[in-house]
């Protein structure tokens, strides 16, 4: 029978299979940003502060990179076992949430969720691609980055509607998590396997690589992805207390929705603006998260709802404009042999945004105040963003000009994890 069965079954798991990857990956990303509006509640319960804070939330970004390193294993196990390990790993996570009764347990838990999201993220863009037909391929990335992102909104604004109007905040949100992830796990084993030649063998890490050649636009393309996952790692890690600190608005479910605000800007502009050229749409996407720090940092100092409300949508939509764009520049630059590698170290220097970059907030905080201290960030963050821009700018000023026929826009970007 092998990996596909008879030819009814083949036919039956092809059809639901997209259905079913895109369902499981949308239940791992949820589920690791599901403590998003409940760091104010830790705090409480276990006696820290800001920077406690901002390290439980950045140690994600450690496992998420270590998982990125391993990201082509699913090219030798299969994507099934690679995608089953990983929503396994974060039902794991789920359940350390919570019997969670201290911060290194909470870092113990943030490390797993942060392993889940890297082995589904690289793991299930390429299922996603490959369970297609080869001219819908490009609908299927972009259907990929679309329910990483929605998940990854979906978390915050479901754990604090629960953790707001259901009892025990600290439990209800990880027990509907363990639902959810049970259906992936049945999702995945009704999904078809895409690998013909599987093989156990022992992982071995991917050594990061930029060539030489594609080094002028990886540099700014990466600068301005590690710009606008630290606004994003500011947002979640941090919106929440800013809330109850600053503003006085101790409201879960609201944290929730301004975080999901953000995630879900990001997700509709990746089908918004799928069709703008890259050579517009990186130097946009600075452009505008530029805007939407300077919203963040105005609703710090004038203590404005609203603007908390705005900075993180126009965040989104600046995101969604530059990664999609940077990602793609960067692959089509780059030389087939090579592209793993350079697609790898791309996705590392964008989480590696998540997590420093937050930290730093968190000392800083300690010092200065949270506002002080988020006020400074954006600050930061904006002179990196202008910096890219800059360089974008220089760029494109030695790039010829299209020929005719040309769009500008490069191919599908190819995923770490291919």
């Amino acid at each position: 029978m092998g990996a596909w069965g008879t030819r009814p079954e083949r036919n039956v798991r092809a059809g639901i299979g997209p259905v079913c990857m895109a369902y499981a990956f949308w239940a791992v990303m949820l589920g690791t940003t599901l403590a998003t509006p409940l760091y104010p509640i830790y705090q409480q319960r276990f006696g820290f502060g800001s920077l406690v804070t901002t390290v439980v939330f950045a140690v994600y970004a450690a496992g998420v990179i270590f998982a990125l390193l391993f990201g082509r294993s699913s090219d030798a196990l299969g994507r099934r076992r690679v995608m089953l390990a990983g929503v396994a790993v974060s039902m794991v996570a789920a359940v350390v949430y919570l019997v969670a009764g201290d911060v290194p347990v909470l870092l113990a838990a943030r490390v797993l969720s942060g392993l889940s999201a890297g082995v589904v993220t690289a793991t299930g863009t390429v299922t996603l691609v490959e369970l297609v037909r080869p001219e819908r391929r490009g609908g299927a990335a972009l259907l990929a980055a679309a329910v990483n992102m929605f998940g990854l909104g979906c978390g915050p604004l479901l754990a604090g509607l629960l953790a707001e109007y259901a009892p025990h905040p600290l439990a209800v949100p990880f027990v509907v998590d363990l639902v959810l992830l049970a259906l992936a796990f049945v999702a995945v084993l009704a999904a078809p396997e895409t690998v013909r030649d599987r093989r156990t063998v022992w992982p071995r890490a991917q050594r990061p690589a930029v060539p030489a050649e594609v080094r002028p636009v990886f540099v700014p393309a990466a600068i301005a992805a590690f710009a606008a996952f630290a606004v994003f790692g500011l947002v979640t890690a941090v919106v929440p207390g800013i809330l109850v600190g600053v503003l006085h608005r101790p409201d879960r479910a609201l944290a929730g929705l301004v975080v999901f605000a953000m995630f879900g800007a990001s997700t509709a502009g990746q089908v918004l603006f799928a069709k703008v050229p890259e050579r517009i749409a990186l130097p946009a996407g600075c452009a505008v998260l530029v805007l939407g720090l300077a919203a963040i940092a105005g609703a710090l100092l004038a203590e404005s709802l609203p603007l908390l409300v705005t900075g993180p949508i126009v965040v989104g939509l600046g995101q969604s404009l530059g990664f999609r764009a940077g990602l793609a520049a960067v692959t089509a630059g780059t030389p087939a042999a090579q592209r793993s590698q350079t697609v790898s170290s791309f996705f590392l220097t964008a989480y590696a945004g998540i997590s420093l970059p937050v930290v730093l907030v968190g000392v800083a905080a300690s010092a200065f105040g949270l506002r002080g201290a988020a006020v400074a960030f954006t600050a930061a963050v904006a002179a990196l963003a202008l910096a890219a821009l800059a360089a974008l700018l220089r760029l494109e000023r030695r790039r010829p000009a299209p020929q005719d026929g040309e769009s500008g826009r490069s191919p599908a970007p190819h995923h770490a994890g291919r």
